[in-house]
């Protein structure tokens, strides 16, 4: 009875081993597959068009240049390739300072003639109006409207995914935003996790450290959404008032918050790691006349190396994934950082923020799914990184 109930516990662990491994090769699977067909999108619109004059012999545009057209910074065809002429910006709602409603129809049945007369007639017109109104296609020249590239998606310096007629899908900001924050997170968290890791194995007594660090412990298991009140009540008024800002929202905000979030694991793995350390090394070290803080710079950190090392990597994941404590402190301006003092966005920020908005299937849905998968692949790095650090310091332990 004894053997059937272990073989039964033993298929029980093998098949949730197997379901589970199944799970998470779906997940992987659905988000690659739902990132990717942003690659087979079209730039402009869908269901729309960009119409020029027949003798306009531009013929290719890129989505910055088309937002740049449309937002009337580049004025002239001559910016772009083409000839000097002024260019003139039309939308589909721009059509009544042209034409009455007797010339458009009670029910706009004569819109589409009236707008391939317009475009006829006007050299230097860009047209931004639905297909179905192009009722003379030969009359007219296209915009050719290329499916979005790799190079405007990872190589993008704007992010305005609901840009009209040609979204922005630019990573670089929300990748800046992202590595940069976490950067100066780890930078301010290293030297005080070391700190009181170093002080909570080598020199508080059992006492403090038994008191100690169930209290560190614990800020693991605060919700970020506390973090995030905690900085935009306290940290952001101070950074605003300190550095004299418009607003205080910003890089060094985020930083601050994720540096707190990311200390109960660096001093938790840093800690276990030094006290690793063998005894008889500390003894040795003591016995050749070294000092206690001798000993511990030059002893106890060297052999405890890989494992401080996977403490801060494993921080860096932890502030690399945050998402609500940064949302509510950056800014949420999706922009390339050049201080830490000016507000930013991050990857994981963007996805909690916008994929409620996006429209399912869509180009901009699209776009933040393989956001996740940049994210993932970022995340997959560290992952190995610890490994490899950690199977080093074991093969140096032995």
């Amino acid at each position: 009875m004894k053997k059937i109930f272990e073989k039964i516990i033993e298929g029980i662990l093998t098949c949730s081993g197997f379901v589970t491994s199944i799970t998470i090769l779906l997940i992987v699977l659905f988000l690659f597959t739902e990132a990717f067909g942003l690659f087979n999108s079209k730039v402009i619109e869908e269901g729309y068009v960009l119409a020029l004059n027949k003798s306009n012999r531009v013929n290719t545009l890129s989505p910055a240049q088309i937002k740049d057209v449309f937002d009337e910074e580049i004025t002239n065809w001559k910016e772009l390739g083409g000839e000097d002429l002024p260019i003139r910006v039309f939308r589909l709602e721009d059509i009544t300072e042209y034409y009455t409603e007797e010339e458009l129809g009670p029910a706009y049945e004569y819109a589409g003639e009236r707008i391939m007369q317009l475009v006829e007639k006007t050299p230097g017109i860009v047209a931004f109006v639905p297909q179905k109104f192009i009722v003379q296609p030969d009359a007219v020249h296209f915009i050719k409207d290329n499916t979005i590239s790799v190079k405007d998606v990872f190589a993008g310096a704007e992010w305005f995914p609901t840009a009209t007629p040609a979204p922005l899908f630019g990573f670089l900001p929300l990748i800046a935003g992202t590595l940069w924050v976490s950067l100066f997170a780890i930078l301010f968290a290293l030297p005080f996790g070391l700190s009181v890791s170093i002080y909570m194995s080598e020199v508080a007594n059992p006492k403090v450290r038994n008191w100690l660090k169930p209290i560190i412990e614990l800020l693991s298991g605060i919700p970020s959404v506390v973090y995030g009140f905690f900085g935009l009540i306290v940290v952001v008024p101070l950074i605003q008032k300190f550095f004299d800002l418009p607003v205080g929202e910003s890089g060094l905000a985020g930083s601050i918050i994720l540096a707190i979030m990311a200390l109960p694991t660096i001093i938790t793995v840093t800690e276990d790691a030094m006290r690793n350390c063998p005894r008889s090394m500390r003894e040795a070290s003591l016995a050749l006349g070294a000092s206690q803080w001798q000993t511990i710079y030059k002893v106890v950190i060297p052999y405890s190396i890989s494992g401080i090392t996977s403490g801060v990597v494993l921080g860096i994941g932890r502030a690399i994934g945050e998402t609500m404590a940064v949302l509510m402190v950056t800014g949420n301006a999706a922009v390339i950082p050049t201080t830490i003092l000016e507000p930013l966005r991050t990857i994981p920020a963007t996805i909690a923020a916008e994929l409620g908005e996006a429209p399912a299937g869509g180009p901009h849905y699209e776009a933040l799914f393989l956001l996740g998968v940049v994210l993932f692949f970022i995340t997959l790095i560290i992952n190995f990184s610890v490994e490899y650090i950690s199977s080093k310091g074991i093969k140096r332990s032995k």
